[in-house]
Order: C-alpha cells, then structure tokens, then sequence
C-alpha cells in the first residue's frame, strides 16, 4: 500500500532546515565572492559587447580613447565651470580691494578700528594719570608723615 501512495508534492518538506550562518560567515562569503569577482579574467567585457542591444544599459558610456594632442589641447569650458571661475575671480577681486581699504566694508571696518583706538589709548593716558597722582599722593604723605615726626622729636 506505501507504494502506491501519492508523492509529497514538496520533497524538501520532510527535511530538516539547514543550519543558519552567522553574519561573520556571510560577510566573510560575500567579500570572498567580490575578490574572485576582481580576479576574474575581462573575458566577460567582450561577451557583454556581443549581447543583445536591447539588453544593453543605455546610461553606461563608452570608453573614449585620448590621443595624446587632445590632452594640452584647449577645451570647452562648461557654463558650470565658467560660472565657478568667474564667482572665484570676483571673490578674489573684492578680497584684494578688502586688504587694501577700499571697499565700503574695509573703510567702515578700518574707521571701527580707530575709534577703538582713540578709546584705548585714551583710557591707557588715564590709567597712567591715575597712577601717578597716586605715587604723588602717597609721597606727599610720606612726607607728611615724616614731617611729624621730625616734630616729634
């Protein structure tokens, strides 16, 4: 009777599940699979050339060979770039009117800077004023104070 009884429709289904790997072994697995990869003759290049055109990534650009007078030779410049070096130039213009005073921010800049100049040195005159009316006024007392005792005695 075994025999003629139906077949599982899935053979697997009786079987145990294999065992899990740990992410270490699919880590290592993967970047194993990526260095046979490198390793790997370009013999698939010349097989993907031959493939079907419909099959062929429309993004992906062909490799252009340079000869060696295109290299020195004078390019076009893309509006991008012209705009990049036209903004760089205009930056290094105004930078080197700010170092030599002549734009309005330098000027109000520089004139900040004197009046803060003026404040200090002002505040430093009086510091010193300050200081030597107080060497006077402790010579004065000294004296005073000798004065007395000189009458003292």
């Amino acid at each position: 009777e075994e025999d003629n009884a139906p077949a599982p429709s899935n053979p697997n289904r009786n079987r145990a599940p294999p065992p899990a790997k740990s992410a270490l072994a699919t880590k290592d697995e993967g970047k194993a699979k990526k260095k046979a990869q490198v390793k790997a003759p370009k013999d698939d290049d010349a097989e993907e050339e031959e493939e079907d055109p419909d099959l062929v990534n429309p993004n992906r650009l062909a490799m252009k060979s340079m000869k060696i007078s295109d290299i020195n030779a004078p390019r076009q410049v893309s509006r991008r770039e012209r705009e990049q070096k036209e903004k760089a130039e205009a930056k290094e213009r105004f930078m080197k009117l700010q170092q030599q005073g002549k734009t309005d921010q330098a000027k109000a800049d520089l004139a900040r800077l004197a009046k803060i100049r003026e404040e200090r040195a002002a505040a430093q005159a009086k510091r010193q004023a300050e200081a030597e009316a107080k060497t006077a006024e402790i010579e004065a007392q000294k004296k005073a104070a000798a004065a007395r005792n000189k009458r003292a005695t």
